[in-house]
């Protein structure tokens, strides 16, 4: 069964989303015949490369709300990531373009890396004191998930893989995935936001049942929209 993910490594609840996800996969009893297959969704496609910044600073003037505030709204999504166990800084991570990411993560995926490389571009980008919008960073990264780097280094300084990370995004809109992340299951089941690990595993059920296609569902997860607008929930505002 294929599983693909819509997904943007400046997404925190594609962070969350994904550690959830292979919690619900862990419980599935058909796991072993799972193909999943990560895709390409910017929140900003039309961000310059090396137009980078702070990401609470992006929060405060995208919500009207004081850095304080911004801070607080950061602190809210980091509990949700901590209790799937996982890494995340509120202050003094940056964003910006996430394209050439995308293109490094099609190489990955030719060359049998791309889950490596994905966890390792999320661990930096939320966790970590490096900026993944450097690309002697992701050089690094690129070598750490086992990609070559000279293979690497070529990707980057070419246009190598655009047309498919375009081709990823014209699918997301023609599937109707106005956020991410997007999970479709065997092209029957969709499943939007960072849901619960157990709604997952139902979904991977249904699916593997062979039921005709339904819509996608859930559509209250926490989830990071086409404007690039992340979803906060109203008691972190």
């Amino acid at each position: 069964m294929l599983v693909e993910i819509w997904s943007d490594i400046a997404c925190p609840w594609c962070y969350i989303g994904k550690a959830r996800f292979e919690k619900g996969l862990a419980e599935f009893p058909h796991r072993d015949r799972v193909r999943v297959v990560h895709r390409s969704f910017e929140l900003d496609p039309n961000r310059a490369k090396g137009d980078t910044g702070s990401v609470v600073d992006m929060l405060a003037r995208k919500y009207g709300r004081t850095r304080e505030e911004a801070l607080a709204m950061e602190e809210h999504v980091a509990s949700n990531a901590r209790a799937e166990g996982l890494g995340y800084r509120t202050e003094g991570r940056d964003h910006g373009s996430t394209f050439d990411i995308h293109r490094l993560l099609h190489l990955a995926r030719a060359r049998g890396r791309q889950d490596e490389l994905l966890n390792l571009a999320y661990r930096t980008n939320f966790a970590d004191e490096r900026s993944v919008f450097d690309d002697e960073v992701l050089i690094a990264l690129a070598v750490e998930a086992g990609l070559d780097e000279a293979e690497a280094r070529a990707v980057l300084a070419g246009d190598a893989y655009a047309d498919e990370v375009r081709a990823d995004e014209r699918e997301a809109a023609e599937l109707g995935a106005n956020g991410v992340p997007f999970f479709v299951f065997d092209r029957r089941y969709g499943v939007s936001g960072g849901q619960p690990a157990e709604l997952f595993t139902q979904a991977l059920e249904q699916a593997w049942k062979g039921r005709e296609t339904v819509p996608a569902t859930a559509d209250d997860a926490p989830a990071c929209d086409a404007d690039g607008a992340c979803e906060v929930p109203e008691a972190a505002r």
